[in-house]
Parts: C-alpha cells; sequence; structure tokens
C-alpha cells in the first residue's frame, strides 16, 4: 500500500508533480509514468473534475491505483472551495485536501484553513492552503502572495502553501514570468514550508528545473500541457474507423499521456 500525504513526498531536494486528473486514463497514466521514473506523484481532483463525477468515486478510484502503486501516490483533492468540501474528501478516502480560501480576508482564510487542519490532521490527511490570487490566462487577475500573510497562515500547521509568484492556471503556452525575489521572500519568511506553484504548465522546463534549486518550491500543479496531449491522442484515435468501442479509443490516449507524464516528471 503505498497511499501517501505530502510530508511523505515534499521533504526531498525535487520537486512533485501534482497532475490534475479529468479521467480514468488520465489517472492510470500518470501512476505508470511515476512507477517508470521511480518517483512518487501526486493525483489532483479539482472543481472541473468534481462538477463531472462524484468526490467519493474519485477518491475510491485514486486509492484503488496507489494501494497498487510500487511508489507514492498522494490522493489529493485540488482547490477545495470549503469545510465541507474538504471533509467530504477525507470521507471520501483523499490522502490529502487543498482548502483555497486565497479569495477571503486573510483572517477568514485562517479560521477556515484551521478548521480544515484540524479535521483532516486528526484522519492523519494533509493540507495546502493558498495565499494571494492565482489567476487564469486571459481571465480572472493575480494578487501577489505577501510573505508577512503567509507567516500568518503557516500558524494554523499547513503542510504546504500555494503561492502566486507571476504563475497563471491555463496557460497553453509557457510563457509566465517567475517573480524568484518574491519566491525567495516567502521562503525566508516560513523556512521548513514546502510552496506549491499552481499553473505549472505555463513554466517553462528550464525555470521550473531553477525554481527546484534555489528555492523552496517542492510541488508544481501540471494541467494544461497533459490535457493538450490528451486532446491530440484522442482526435488520432477517432480517425481510425475499425475502433469505434469508447474504450478502445480512450485506451489509445494512455500511452501518450505516460509518455508526457514522464517528462514532466523527470524534469522536476
Amino acid at each position: 500500500m503505498t497511499v501517501a500525504t505530502l510530508p511523505d513526498v515534499l521533504g526531498g531536494p525535487r520537486a512533485v508533480a501534482g497532475l490534475v486528473v479529468l479521467g480514468w486514463e488520465e489517472a492510470r497514466a500518470f501512476v505508470d509514468a511515476a512507477e517508470a521514473e521511480g518517483r512518487a506523484v501526486i493525483l489532483q481532483a479539482g472543481p472541473g473534475a468534481r462538477a463531472y463525477m462524484p468526490l467519493e468515486v474519485w477518491g475510491r478510484m485514486f486509492r484503488v491505483l496507489a494501494e497498487a502503486a510500487s511508489v507514492p501516490v498522494v490522493c489529493h483533492l485540488d482547490h477545495g472551495d470549503g469545510f465541507e468540501t474538504c471533509h467530504r474528501a477525507v470521507e471520501a478516502g483523499f490522502s490529502s485536501v487543498m482548502y483555497d480560501g486565497s479569495a477571503l480576508p486573510l483572517w477568514q482564510n485562517f479560521e477556515v484553513t484551521q478548521r480544515v487542519v484540524d479535521m483532516a490532521h486528526a484522519a492523519g490527511v494533509s493540507v495546502e492552503a493558498e495565499l494571494g490570487v492565482v489567476g487564469y490566462a486571459g481571465g480572472a487577475a493575480s494578487q501577489a502572495t505577501d510573505p508577512a500573510e503567509a507567516v500568518a497562515l503557516s500558524a494554523t500547521g499547513i503542510d504546504a502553501l500555494a503561492v502566486s509568484v507571476g504563475n497563471l492556471h491555463l496557460m497553453t503556452e509557457a510563457e509566465a514570468v517567475i517573480d524568484f525575489n518574491a519566491l525567495h521572500a516567502i521562503g525566508a519568511a516560513v523556512p521548513g514550508l514546502p510552496l506549491v506553484l499552481h499553473g505549472g504548465s505555463g513554466i517553462a522546463a528550464e525555470v521550473r528545473r531553477r525554481i527546484v534549486a534555489e528555492t523552496a518550491v517542492r510541488k508544481f500543479n501540471i494541467g494544461t500541457e497533459l490535457r493538450q496531449v490528451f486532446g491530440a491522442s484522442l482526435r488520432n484515435a477517432m480517425l481510425d474507423p475499425a475502433i469505434y468501442d469508447h474504450i478502445g479509443i480512450l485506451s489509445r490516449t494512455v500511452g501518450p499521456l505516460t509518455e508526457a507524464a514522464r517528462g514532466v516528471i523527470r524534469g522536476l
């Protein structure tokens, strides 16, 4: 059984990939990739995934894969929108939850985060929080993380902190400009606390490596670049008229996803 938590996998000199999952094919491919690389992986179910399929199904599916894996697999709730969602995730078998109170005033973010930490830690489940707002490419604007606020939120006992330093969600090109000075300042303010960058697809591979070498970032959330691989491989499969069963079509995405995920994992 290799179900893991964030402290189990984020303590080393390298970062771990938090891979966004939208279906069975991705989850299977990402665990296959992690095993092939001999590295831990974090499977993540975000709001889009949870709107498509019940939270309880995600929790069970992740655990089935994790329990059979030869490497540590974190079963992670991404962008939990409140205490109740995080509590449901813990009951559903997730080994890690993210409570995202980044849009709230600090006092309110702190209050709910503390409730989530107390509840989750009592169940042996790790907690990621967020400070500052990570915006969206072509959408909502970002708000930089304040190191002083990071100190305050870290007092809740969180296991990792997602920060906003130029990273953006849903970037289809690796063009993000990361503020290294801000990353260093946050890391110095909360020594020993692993930092997380959402929107990892927008960060070029060489920049990811520099971030790992120079800062406290130990988790990158990667979604868009792998979804692009899924879309391309699915379209290619559908060009073959001999394959009409949806299992046969979707299975054609697993190989390309595995190879792409191996590249992501290897590069961190």
